[in-house]
């Protein structure tokens, strides 16, 4: 096949809105030929590590994503072929044995805190998005979900930012910035930004359309 898909990656800190602008792109395109990848499905089989090791994770850090296995299916559904995305069980902090079929699709939006830190994967990118917010936002939006959703202490997500998710993310995310074609402010709340993404994603399928 000469044509290709085209490759999106959404970049940006914890709590930064990136989900939302990926969701928001996509959910333009219901029932068209877009899919959406989370690079924390990703994250390294720790099957081999006694559960207390497993619980010394980093998750915010490169050494934790198994790039080489995303990479390898990028690539696969690149060649139009399906692949088997894995599945990351968190309450054991390992990888599942069950797997979720990928078919191939003609837009592919890889979405993640490192998506742009691996060269390898940012060759695989036609388009580059850096979500791009203020510290204060991300870390009050992550307390919300946290306390909320993960049912954590204020206290516990507080250590958990101070001495893991800021120096990581200003270590490892925000230096990535540079390799943007298009740094979005403000995350999901930037609707010209969407906007701009769903014109120019509308006008790939259309000329896949036609071709």
């Amino acid at each position: 096949m000469d044509q290709k898909p085209v490759v999106i990656g959404v970049a940006g800190g914890s709590g930064s809105g990136k989900t939302s602008v990926t969701k928001s792109i996509a959910e333009h395109f219901q029932g068209h030929s877009v899919m959406v990848i989370e690079q924390d499905y990703y994250y390294k089989d720790q099957s081999h590590l006694p559960f207390e090791e497993r619980l010394k994770t980093n998750y915010d850090h490169p050494l934790a994503f198994d790039n080489d296995l995303l990479i390898s299916h990028i690539e696969k559904l690149i060649r139009y072929e399906a692949a088997e995305k894995p599945i990351y069980d968190y309450a054991r902090h390992t990888r599942s044995a069950e797997t979720v079929r990928m078919e191939p699709k003609d837009v592919i939006i890889l979405e993640g805190i490192l998506v742009l830190e691996d060269e390898r994967l940012r060759d695989l990118m036609d388009i580059k998005l850096f979500v791009d917010t203020d510290a204060d936002l991300r870390i009050i939006r992550r307390m919300i979900r946290d306390i909320k959703e993960r049912e954590r202490s204020f206290e516990s997500v507080v250590d958990q930012y101070l001495n893991v998710v800021r120096p990581m993310h200003n270590q490892f995310i925000e230096p990535t910035k540079r390799y943007a074609d298009i740094i979005i402010p403000e995350g999901g709340q930037n609707h010209v930004a969407i906007d701009l993404m769903v014109t120019k994603i509308q006008t790939v399928l259309e000329q896949k359309a036609i071709l």
